[in-house]
């Protein structure tokens, strides 16, 4: 490992705790990826983490909120720009959809059933991003 990659290990360790601590694993490989999409039955709530103020200011806590209210099956989490193979892997399962990052997927037994874009989140308070998450998880979970 060269000198930048043990850098950014140590600056995203907080960025990454934040959603482990609240019950998030995380897939740092495109085998885990595999072995979890093969596996999930339920809903799965995805967090495509990143490094950008959007992400810290507005999706990681915006999700936090939304699993105090309602929690699904699982929690899963990959981290665009550092953990690049698993994280293309996990966008293999929605190549329909224009990576973007952050972004959060709802998933039903390893299929897409909701999307939430980098667009429906920067710019978004905490608490309009959470709401949107909440109902849509509200519903997912209810079916």
């Amino acid at each position: 490992m060269n000198a930048y990659e043990e850098y950014m290990q140590a600056i995203v360790k907080p960025m990454r705790q934040e959603l482990v601590d609240v019950g998030f694993k995380e897939l740092t490989t495109p085998d885990e990826v595999n072995e979890f999409m093969a596996s999930a039955k339920g809903v799965a709530l995805v967090v495509i983490n990143s490094v950008c103020g959007c992400a810290a200011g507005s999706a990681r806590p915006a999700v936090r909120a939304a699993i105090q209210e309602v929690k699904p099956d699982h929690l899963v989490t990959v981290f665009a720009g550092q953990d690049r193979e698993a994280t293309a892997q996990m966008r293999a399962y929605f190549e329909e959809i224009p990576p973007s990052s952050p972004s959060i997927a709802i998933l039903r037994d390893g299929q897409l059933e909701y999307f939430i874009p980098r667009e429906q989140i920067e710019g978004y308070s905490v608490e309009q991003i959470s709401d949107h998450l909440t109902g849509v998880l509200k519903q997912a979970c209810s079916k």
